[in-house]
């Protein structure tokens, strides 16, 4: 007779199954969201044996994630060391200093808080939008060709990311305004990610609620579902603007699935720490650090 599965254990399933369905899984993407989440604040190696067991719960193929390795050694993402028949993979600088700038947005405990002053960059005519991609990382919004808009947190954005470049060549404004009319909040939450917000509120509250009751019995399915609740997480977040409060248009659903992954995260993480150390991963490098993903 088969056992009926626990709630949340179906759950799972159907995450995975949704995970499929968008189309070819990124699996490079997916390793990249276990390195940086569970395997980097442990030392930052792991065994290939462990990496395929948790990708085998996603439905991953061995040789789909042979595939992904190989790219991502040759991109310049993982080392790999081969010791005796077993081989061992890390980030290397360049992939490890990529998660670190996303680090601060995927465990962000909320909204950035904002002192009310901004930073306004105008391109000189003609530019035709040749530093876009720059300025939006560097947190800048784009509010109409060749103008730029950014509040000043109290936590800026990474200075790297923009450089000196790009405003070296523009007319940079700096100054302050409590002045900023709803119409003002509508120009930048794209509907988009309104609606990608919404769409994991309700994919995700099955596991938030199978959760509650019966957590799960295999460790490798909790850290399967906490990969892939970071991974449909930085998805969205990372391509938030990530405004202040006060900018947000009423009703955004940002923070209520933040509230829900939070939840989730919380729940899975004993369990698939557990994991971890079964895998024969060092213990964690700063637990208090660790702890304080997504409350600050």
């Amino acid at each position: 007779m088969d056992v009926p599965a626990e709630p949340a254990e179906t759950a799972l399933a159907g995450l995975i199954d949704r995970l499929h369905r968008r189309g070819r899984v990124r699996v490079w993407s997916l390793v990249i969201t276990l390195f940086g989440d569970a395997i980097v604040p442990r030392g930052g190696e792991a065994p290939l044996a462990g990496l395929q067991e948790v990708m085998a719960r996603l439905g991953v193929e061995a040789g789909a994630l042979r595939t992904a390795m190989s790219r991502l050694a040759s991109d310049g993402w993982v080392v790999r060391e081969r010791r005796g028949r077993n081989s061992f993979f890390s980030l290397d600088k360049h992939g490890q200093h990529a998660f670190d700038l996303a680090t601060r947005r995927i465990y962000a405990a909320g909204p950035p808080a904002w002192d009310g002053s901004w930073t306004v960059a105008i391109a000189a005519p003609g530019s035709n939008g040749v530093h876009d991609c720059t300025l939006k990382d560097g947190g800048f919004l784009k509010i109409a060709d060749g103008i730029y808009l950014l509040p000043r947190t109290v936590e800026p954005p990474d200075s790297t990311a923009t450089g000196d470049a790009p405003l070296s060549e523009m007319l940079v404004i700096h100054g302050s305004s409590a002045e900023h009319p709803e119409m003002l909040r509508n120009l930048w939450p794209s509907d988009e990610i309104a609606g990608a917000y919404r769409e994991l509120v309700a994919e995700y509250a099955p596991l938030a609620e199978g959760l509650t009751d019966t957590p799960f019995p295999n460790p490798v399915d909790a850290m399967a579902a906490r990969t892939l609740l970071i991974h449909d997480w930085r998805r969205i977040v990372l391509r938030d603007p990530g405004l202040p409060m006060a900018l947000l248009p009423k009703d955004w659903p940002g923070e209520k699935a933040r509230s829900l992954v939070h939840e989730i995260y919380r729940r899975l993480v004993e369990p698939s720490e557990r994991w971890l150390d079964q895998t024969g991963l060092p213990s964690l490098r700063n637990a208090d650090t660790f702890q304080r993903r997504f409350v600050g």
